[in-house]
């Protein structure tokens, strides 16, 4: 008996609207990719980083700002 592969390449037209957060994550998740993002607010790390920018940009300590970033952002403490 001989078997044989056919392959069929096929071109489909999705609109990422159409998938809410959750889904999306769930797919990336599927396929071994971690956006680590379910937990993290995207507006509380944007204001932490500004907060570095400035203090950096101003020569001050920013040490507490960026040990808050590593904490919100993996959760870990350091």
């Amino acid at each position: 008996m001989v078997y044989r592969t056919i392959t069929t390449e096929v071109d489909v037209d999705i609109d990422l609207d159409e998938f809410d957060d959750d889904q999306l994550l769930d797919e990336l998740e599927s396929r071994g990719l971690d956006m680590n993002s379910r937990f993290v607010d995207g507006d509380q790390m944007r204001e932490i980083l500004e907060k570095i920018w400035i203090k950096r940009r101003t020569n001050k300590d920013y040490q507490r700002e960026l040990d808050d970033l590593i904490y919100f952002g993996i959760g870990k403490i350091l």
